[in-house]
C-alpha cells in the first residue's frame, strides 16, 4: 500500500509513501460543475532503456463516480496511479488530483487521498489492529482520543474483526488486502484510490469488497478503482477508462462503452453444425459453436431475414436473437485483440 507521510517508522516491507490524514469534505460536496476529481494531460512516463509505460494520458475522473480504470497487466495502470499520487515523477505531461498539480501539491491532496497501490505494506510482527493503530499514530492530525474506535470501525468495515489480533505475517494474502483498505479507511476521504483492490480474494470476498465500494459511492467518496477483471469493472462502476500498451484506448459511461459495441447473435438449436454453416453463407463472422448453441458476430443485414434463412435450410431455430454487447465486446472491438488478464 503505497503511502505518504514525513513521519512513518519504516518497517521492513514499509511503503515508501502513505496518504495522510483525511477529513470531511466541504460543504455541499463536489458539484456537477466542479473541476474532474482527477484530470490528467498527455501524462508519459518513460523509464531507462526507453521503456514507454504511459504515453500521452488524457484522463478526465468525475466527481462521485465510480471510476472503473481497465486494462491487462503492463498496460501503464499501476504507473499512472503512482503518478498520480506523487510516488513517481512524469516524463512529460500534467496530473491534478482534486483540483491540485501533482505532485507539487501532494502535501494538500494526499490528505484527502486514501489509496491502495500494488497491495498493502505491513508490519509482519504486529497484529492486524496494531499495524492500523500504528498507521494512524503516525498521521500527525489524526486525533488520538477516537484512534481506537475508527481503527475498530474500519476493521468491521472490511470484514476482519475477528481476525484483529492475529499478526499480520499470518494473514492470506486476502486478508492482507482487507487490511490494506481498512488503512486506507481511517478518515473519511474525498478520493479513494484502488488499485486490483480484489486481488487474492475468494469470490464472497470480491462481493463484499464489491458492496464496500458502492457503499463509499454512495457516501459522496469518488473511487477510482484499477481492475485487470472485465467483470468487476461492469458491475460496479458508473465510469471506465480502457488502457491497452500504455495508451488510452477510450473513456466514458460503462453503459456507453459497452453500446459502443455490437452484440453477440445467439442461435439455440440441436443442428449447430448446419447453423454454422449458413450463418457464416450469410455473411456472419467470429462464429462459435457449442453443444447446442451458435454465437456469432451478427451480419449487416436484416435479422428477420437470417432467421428465415436459417429456418429454410432446415436449422430447427429454438432461440434466436443478440445479446447485449460487454465490455469485453467492446475492448475487443476498440483494439482487434483479446483482453489478455495474464499481461
Amino acid at each position: 500500500m503505497a503511502e505518504v507521510s514525513a513521519t512513518e517508522p519504516h518497517p521492513e516491507s514499509a511503503p515508501s509513501a502513505r496518504p495522510g490524514p483525511g477529513r470531511e469534505p466541504e460543504p455541499g460536496g463536489e458539484s456537477a460543475s466542479a473541476p474532474a476529481v482527477i484530470e490528467t494531460r498527455g501524462l508519459t512516463k518513460r523509464y531507462r532503456g526507453g521503456q514507454l509505460a504511459v504515453d500521452g494520458l488524457d484522463l478526465s475522473v468525475p466527481a462521485g463516480s465510480v471510476f472503473g480504470f481497465l486494462g491487462p497487466n503492463g498496460s501503464g495502470k499501476t504507473t499512472t496511479i503512482r503518478m498520480l499520487m506523487g510516488l513517481i515523477e512524469p516524463t512529460s505531461g500534467t496530473a491534478r488530483v482534486l483540483g491540485r498539480p501533482m505532485p507539487g501539491a501532494a502535501r494538500t491532496v494526499l490528505p484527502r487521498v486514501g489509496a491502495l497501490i500494488e497491495g498493502p505494506a505491513l508490519y509482519g510482527f504486529l497484529s492486524g489492529r496494531d499495524n492500523l493503530l500504528r498507521y494512524d499514530a503516525a498521521d500527525p492530525t489524526a486525533d488520538p482520543r477516537t484512534r481506537r474506535e475508527r481503527v475498530a470501525a474500519a476493521l468491521d468495515r472490511v470484514g476482519l474483526t475477528a481476525a484483529a489480533g492475529k499478526k499480520a505475517k499470518a494473514y492470506s494474502l486476502g486478508m492482507k488486502q482487507r487490511l490494506g483498505l481498512a488503512a486506507a479507511l481511517l478518515q473519511p476521504r474525498r478520493l479513494l484510490v484502488l488499485d486490483e483492490p480484489t486481488n487474492g480474494l475468494d469470490p464472497q470476498g470480491m462481493r463484499e469488497i464489491r458492496a464496500l465500494v458502492r457503499e463509499l459511492a454512495s457516501d459522496g467518496t469518488t473511487v477510482f478503482l484499477s481492475s485487470h477483471l472485465l467483470d468487476e469493472i461492469e458491475q460496479v462502476c458508473t465510469h471506465a477508462a480502457v488502457m491497452a500498451r500504455g495508451r488510452l484506448i477510450t473513456q466514458g459511461r460503462v453503459a456507453d462503452l459497452a453500446a459502443g459495441a455490437r452484440g453477440r447473435l445467439v442461435v439455440t438449436t440441436p443442428d449447430p453444425g448446419d447453423a454454422a454453416r449458413v450463418l457464416k453463407e450469410q455473411g456472419a463472422g467470429d462464429i462459435v459453436t457449442a453443444e447446442d448453441r451458435v454465437t456469432a458476430e451478427p451480419p449487416d443485414r436484416d435479422l428477420a431475414e437470417l432467421n428465415a434463412a436459417l429456418v429454410t435450410a432446415g436449422v430447427r431455430v429454438r432461440g434466436f436473437g443478440v445479446e447485449r454487447a460487454s465490455l469485453e465486446d467492446a475492448f475487443v472491438a476498440l483494439t482487434g485483440e483479446g483482453f489478455d488478464v495474464a499481461g
